[in-house]
């Protein structure tokens, strides 16, 4: 999991192909003023769902994983929480992968926390797992899929 800002976000744009068109989609749109929905930039390939989320206390949220997309969670208002645990340390399965939602769950403790504030990016690779929308009220953001 990488843990950044949009302000330096460039610097990690040569890991994926994607990832510019993310982070310039991100900084070119007021997405916080726009509609939450899912906004395409490449079919199955590369989308952005923009959503708002009521935090959940953090032993309510369990970890998740994907194995077909990378996720850039950015934060765009309010202050969210999200876990971490490395993939092979995981210990107790509560959902099978499915490549239908392409997640599969954990009820294990994340290994360590950060926490975001508006502008805030989390970059997730299918070895992360993530326990995302932890928090209190209103959690708005974007969450970036980009198909390995």
């Amino acid at each position: 999991m990488i843990i950044t800002n949009l302000e330096n976000a460039t610097r990690y744009e040569s890991l994926h192909a994607a990832f510019k068109q993310v982070f310039d989609y991100v900084k070119a749109n007021d997405l916080l003023n726009t509609a939450c929905g899912k906004i395409v930039l490449d079919g199955d390939n590369l989308f952005i769902n923009n959503v708002e989320l009521t935090g959940l206390a953090q032993s309510e949220q369990v970890l998740e994983a994907h194995h077909t997309y990378i996720d850039i969670h950015i934060l765009l208002e309010g202050e969210e929480i999200v876990g971490w645990k490395a993939l092979e340390e995981v210990e107790k399965i509560t959902k099978e992968y499915s490549s239908e939602d392409d997640c599969a769950l954990s009820s294990d403790t994340p290994t360590s926390y950060t926490t975001l504030k508006a502008g805030g990016v989390v970059i997730v690779y299918p070895e992360d797992l993530h326990a995302p929308a932890i928090g209190v009220g209103k959690i708005r953001k974007l969450i970036a899929k980009i198909k390995l």
